[in-house]
């Protein structure tokens, strides 16, 4: 829902962190360095470290925006470094609600994730078809003026909130049924709204 609003100022902050240093390193190395925290968000979050979890959760979304800045900023935008970045995404995904529900270790934690990734799947059906579809029909990222490689058909549920969700998850174990109950609801009122989109738009 936000992502499109964040997404200019987002570029502004992280482009002074790619005018170093950082300008030397190869965004597929940034890509790959995000996922690694990310997954490490998982595997601390699964030990009850919810402090490091949280910590290392927010690293990853700071390398992942990182990563997409310095590719444009350097001229190294490539088709197969959005694909690994969407694809390490879900990684990350599935890695932090996955550890945090083998913490908890109730079968009513496992229930609200089976639902949680549950929503994903449908969800990943609902935007990544419909982005084909729309670059197909050359209303895509490039029509509409967009930093992303391909578009990226909005929603209720996207990255910014993905970000605010996970981030309650990790500060709010006690709270991670509803929570998890929570988003699966809005991801999945997200792919009602997609759907119904395409029914209008589509024929």
């Amino acid at each position: 829902m936000l992502d499109e609003v964040l997404r200019v100022p987002k570029e502004a902050i992280l482009a002074p962190l790619v005018r170093g240093p950082l300008r030397r390193l190869h965004p597929t190395v940034v890509t790959v360095a995000a996922a690694i925290v990310g997954v490490a968000a998982g595997v601390a979050a699964w030990q009850g470290a919810s402090l490091p979890a949280l910590g290392l959760w927010l690293l990853n979304r700071v390398l992942d925006g990182l990563d997409g800045t310095l590719a444009r900023s350097t001229g190294r935008q490539s088709d197969l470094g959005a694909y690994l970045d969407i694809v390490l995404d879900h990684v990350v995904y599935i890695a932090v609600p996955l550890g945090l529900a083998l913490a908890a270790g109730t079968p009513a934690a496992a229930l609200a994730l089976a639902l949680l990734l549950a929503s994903f799947y449908l969800n990943g059906a609902s935007w990544m078809y419909l982005a084909a579809l729309l670059e197909k029909r050359s209303a895509g990222a490039a029509a509409r003026g967009e930093l992303t490689t391909v578009t990226m058909p909005g929603g209720l549920i996207e990255g910014a909130e993905t970000m605010v969700l996970y981030t309650l998850f990790l500060l709010l174990p006690g709270a991670l049924v509803p929570l998890f109950g929570l988003m699966a609801a809005l991801v999945l009122l997200t792919v009602i709204q997609r759907v119904a989109w395409a029914i209008r738009r589509l024929r």
